[in-house]
């Protein structure tokens, strides 16, 4: 089922072949002749693209063409980010030094002989190599299209599809099964086991956790374990997982031996509940072997089963029949129901009786699987053209789902509607792991430094683009559980959906289970998910494919060693992505410099490293650079301010101060996080000149004693977060002479701000008054907060109030209800304000009556939103 998807490759390179850049790398590097050749072929070739991307599901002469095409285009990109860096350093190099200096490198640079030759050679190569392939295109027959899929729709971006539970229809099988777990046990050894078994996409996993958190649950197990298994069934693997969800500590260090002894005693005596969502092992010996472990429990333990397979369910149940709870589809009305949910806005389907008939029938194909009729309703959501709805119901995917009794099929339809650039940001993420949680702040640094947002031409931030592309598949249902915290967003991905980008991105995309998996050549994108993988250095299956761009590591059991380390940098000259988090080596070498195509390096928790080699400023094109967590650092290497692309910046270190003229130094910055300095004071002055800054965190830093008096000026700063620095003192100095500040309203312009775990704060300081942005304000586990300031009514555009253990504020100020735009607001222990603001009766009452949604202490007094 692989795909090999061009389109947005063909896209990236005609954009940069249009751009004033290349314009003028051609007459500096004399390359302009092959170069309008190639774009020539390109433009050809991109014309044809989408109907051979269409064809290729089923003719495999078109499939191989496009892998063969697509190398040459991925060997093109590499070429012209050879045109991109030459080009910014001679921007570094021009602007260096006095007058006189930036004019001599300014004449001298571009004459560089041997790069004009080797560039023009490399370009002739590429475009002969195209020339070849695109010759071949006229044997099938391609016709011209035009791809509407990307076109923006805004209703997707604005609507989030959420129910008032995951659970649709499934009633009556939660209290069963709640029925089950609650009985007496049947068997000798003290524990029940119930597998729920049914095909992929039923909602299996949905409805145990609507069990899980049933509050009976609560009230008749001592304690509940939730873990995920999946394919991989491994002893040690599922102890820890066990024991993090009871102890919330990672137990990576320990032996098996160690590990079954702390389970034994964590389990003893407790009647527990144990769900084990996902299993795939037949191996029977393993599972008696497993569940030897298990058995120290109370009377009355019980283990909850999730799998596909009703022999997983026979070898694995305690019942005397064998079998487990069988789930089978939802009912008829269910999935109506859940379809017209998803097909379309409330109300909408009455001003639609032809779709809402067409509807009906395609929720009959679908035999009550709620993953397939979610992810057609989705799909269908942005169209109000029958002939659209008429081509699902009659496409001949039913054919292959009464066949297989496979939903995937349907799960392929919705994929191959998505857009191009959409199918590679999906594809890229089947280098995760089943069940993983991501977060965007990790997914979209890693579809950026591969080229995969797209900005059209428009001044939106690629971070913006990518919290675009997150939404558009959250709203097409390939993404689930899509939750906003704070300033991040949490996700995940089904299972099946997993499958499916697996198998579409075989070709591009592969984890690396074991350390003599075959790798395919065509691979550019490889993460490490067991530990043993790398235990003696890189695998001599991938060491040969020099064209890797991506090595990611998902899980911090993997602590890459100096080896592995070594290896990665010598063998992969065209990397982007580069993880090594987690890591255990002392010295990053220096032959780092010379990967001048990463954009992403990520050096993040290593207790070893001390130093940072200069030759890291070398990379002209990094744009995500994270060594936070790096206890040991002793410095910021001074030249990191000529890192002119960085985007994203995360560092520890053990400096008093920050270096001037070096974070200030970097104009495209978006992010900045300071944490776990813990000899840190200062910080450098120079952070308010950084105009593209919108996000700013800084986090266990003990003793930051004062932040710079502009730190809340960079005129793009959205979003200020700062945690655990007890001797801080947020009163800028310059503060209480306003005149000579010259505070001015329009220069703040936060709409975030979170003040966490700060002793010294006891009051708001007097800045954030004139921040008449700001639309959410959380003060969290602030022991000596004593009062909101009168003036809190200046800020009009308060969407969002959140105040949590902070034991010492008494009252809100009197103006509050002047808040017209407050719409949230939230009180957690704060005993006395709690009791002022209960409703009819608190002091404080009247001052807050007007916010639409009210809680106290965890609980909802006010809400007229749902």
């Amino acid at each position: 089922m692989a795909e090999a998807i061009v389109s947005p490759i063909a896209d990236s390179l005609l954009g940069k072949l249009a751009s004033l850049a290349y314009q003028e790398a051609c007459l500096i590097w004399g390359v302009k002749t092959d170069l309008l050749k190639l774009e020539w072929t390109l433009k050809t070739i991109k014309a044809v693209l989408l109907d051979a991307e269409q064809q290729q599901l089923h003719n495999n002469e078109v499939r191989v063409w496009l892998e063969e095409l697509k190398d040459v285009c991925y060997d093109a990109e590499d070429v012209f980010d050879e045109f991109e860096i030459q080009a910014l350093r001679r921007q570094r190099m021009v602007n260096r030094g006095s007058i006189t200096q930036k004019v001599w490198n300014y004449l001298s640079w571009p004459k560089s002989v041997a790069f004009r030759f080797t560039i023009g050679h490399k370009i002739r190569e590429v475009r002969e190599k195209l020339d070849e392939v695109a010759a071949v295109k006229v044997k099938f027959h391609l016709t011209s299209r035009v791809d509407d899929r990307n076109t923006r729709r805004e209703r997707e971006l604005t609507h989030s599809f959420v129910f008032d539970s995951e659970v649709i229809g499934r009633d009556e099988e939660e209290r069963e099964i709640v029925e089950l777990l609650t009985q007496s046990g049947d068997d000798d050894q003290n524990i029940s086991i119930i597998p729920i078994v049914g095909m992929g996409g039923l909602g299996k996993t949905a409805l145990v956790k609507s069990v899980y958190n049933n509050e009976k649950m609560d009230q008749h197990f001592d304690l509940k374990v939730w873990v995920c298994v999946s394919e991989e069934f491994v002893e040690r693997q599922l102890m820890i997982s066990i024991l993090k969800s009871v102890v919330g500590q990672n137990f990576n260090d320990l032996d098996i031996d160690q590990l079954q002894r702390i389970l034994r005693d964590t389990l003893a005596g407790k009647r527990y509940l144990l769900v084990m969502d996902d299993i795939w092992n037949e191996n029977v010996q393993k599972w008696m072997k497993f569940k030897m472990l298990l058995l120290g429990g109370a009377s009355g333990s019980k283990i909850v089963v999730t799998t596909r397979s009703k022999r997983v369910a026979s070898i694995m149940s305690t019942s005397r029949d064998g079998n487990g709870y069988n789930l089978e589809g939802l009912s008829y009305e269910s999935c109506l129901s859940l379809f017209m949910n998803c097909a379309f806005r409330a109300g909408q389907e009455k001003h639609h009786p032809n779709l809402v008939k067409i509807g009906e029938e395609i929720v009959e194909k679908c035999g009550g699987v709620p993953l397939a009729i979610k992810s057609l309703g989705c799909l269908l959501r942005s169209s109000i053209d029958e002939n659209e709805w008429k081509n699902v119901r009659d496409n001949d995917i039913w054919n292959l789902v009464q066949n297989e009794n496979d939903i995937f099929p349907i799960l392929k339809l919705s994929f191959d509607h998505l857009p191009s650039h959409l199918k590679q940001c999906l594809a890229l993420c089947s280098l995760f792991p089943k069940d993983y949680e991501f977060f965007d702040l990790e997914l979209v640094p890693i579809w950026m430094a591969n080229g995969l947002l797209q900005s059209h031409g428009e001044s939106e931030e690629f971070e913006k683009i990518g919290i675009r592309y997150l939404k558009e598949l959250e709203a097409s249902c390939f993404f689930q559980e899509f939750l906003q915290i704070g300033y991040y967003v949490r996700f995940k991905m089904h299972d099946l959906i997993h499958d499916l980008v697996l198998s579409i991105s075989i070709n591009e995309c592969s984890m690396v289970n074991s350390p003599s998996q075959v790798i395919s050549k065509k691979v550019r994108h490889l993460s490490f998910v067991d530990v043993d993988t790398i235990r003696e250095g890189l695998p001599s299956s991938i060491s040969n494919i020099s064209h890797l761009r991506t090595i990611f590591n998902p899980f911090d059991e993997m602590t890459p060693d100096q080896s592995f380390v070594d290896s990665c940098i010598s063998s992969f000259p065209y990397l982007r992505v580069l993880d090594l988090s987690d890591s255990k080596f002392e010295v990053l070498p220096k032959k780092i410099g010379k990967l001048k195509h990463l954009r992403y390096l990520n050096l993040s928790w290593n207790l070893q490293i001390k130093k940072l080699p200069n030759s890291i400023c070398k990379l002209q094109k990094l744009e995500t650079l994270m060594f936070e967590g790096c206890d040991e650092l002793k410095e910021i290497p001074r030249g990191l301010r000529y890192l002119i692309s960085l985007r994203k910046l995360r560092l520890t270190t053990k400096q008093k101060r920050l270096p001037e003229n070096v974070i200030g130094c970097l104009n495209s910055l978006q992010a900045l996080e300071i944490s776990k300095c813990e000899n840190l004071e200062y910080l450098c002055d120079d952070i308010g000149r950084l105009k593209a800054l919108r996000t700013l965190l800084v986090n266990e830093c003990p003793s930051l004693l004062s932040l710079p008096c502009n730190i809340i000026y960079p005129p793009s700063l959205e979003s200020l977060t700062i945690i655990d620095c007890e001797k801080l003192n947020l009163r800028i100095e310059m503060e209480e002479d306003d005149s000579h500040q010259n505070l001015n309203s329009t220069q703040i312009q936060l709409r975030t701000l979170s003040l966490q775990k700060l002793q010294n704060l006891e009051e708001l300081p007097r800045w954030l008054l004139h921040a008449n942005t700001l639309e959410s304000l959380d003060i969290d586990e602030c022991p000596n907060f004593t009062a909101l300031s009168e003036s809190l009514q200046n800020l009009k555009s308060l969407k969002a109030l959140y105040i949590f253990d902070c034991p010492k504020l008494t009252s809100l100020p009197k103006d509050m209800h002047r808040l017209i735009a407050l719409r949230d607001f939230r009180i957690v222990g704060c005993p006395m304000l709690s009791k002022r603001c209960k409703m009819d009766t608190g002091e404080d009452w009247p001052k807050i009556a007007h916010i639409p949604l009210i809680w106290v202490d965890g609980e909802e007094i006010k809400s007229s939103k749902y």
